[in-house]
């Protein structure tokens, strides 16, 4: 079973850090799709079927808190999870997330390993798949002194 995945982020720069990393991570990929910011990614998922979006909260034009109100407010996207790659902290803004759906976390900068565990806990649970069958043999993750 291989995973479509979104990466939303307005650094082309990061978007491509994340798609190496779960390139990299052994989770298998279908189709990558990038958007730079929310409304890019809401056009996309109106088009393309979706698994899972990996997305960052601050971007201009619409940000990740956006995206995510509008993903599970809606009952053809409700059920793609929504985990955001972000250096926000607030403990206020991630209780709002959380409040609203968001499916898991990974803090800024991190290392493949993180971003791995994360991807790999929500697609279990959103898709009901043990993880051994989640995962290609590819080996370990290895963060290679990797600090994104």
């Amino acid at each position: 079973m291989a995973f479509n995945i979104m990466v939303v982020d307005d650094s082309e720069t990061m978007r491509s850090v994340v798609k190496r990393v779960v390139e990299m991570s052994g989770v298998p990929v279908g189709e990558f799709y990038e958007a730079a910011d929310g409304r890019q990614a809401l056009a996309i998922v109106e088009k393309e079927w979706v698994d899972v979006i990996l997305s960052d909260i601050n971007m201009p034009e619409m940000g990740g808190m956006e995206l995510l109100k509008e993903i599970v407010s809606n009952d053809d996207f409700k059920r793609i999870p929504v985990i955001f790659i972000t250096t926000e902290s607030s403990a206020a803004r991630m209780d709002a997330a959380d409040k609203l759906g968001v499916a898991g976390y990974v803090t800024k900068p991190f290392v493949p390993e993180t971003i791995k565990a994360v991807l790999l806990d929500v697609l279990e649970k959103a898709y009901k798949v043990k993880r051994e069958d989640l995962v290609q043999e590819i080996g370990d993750v290895q963060d290679d002194n990797f600090d994104f």
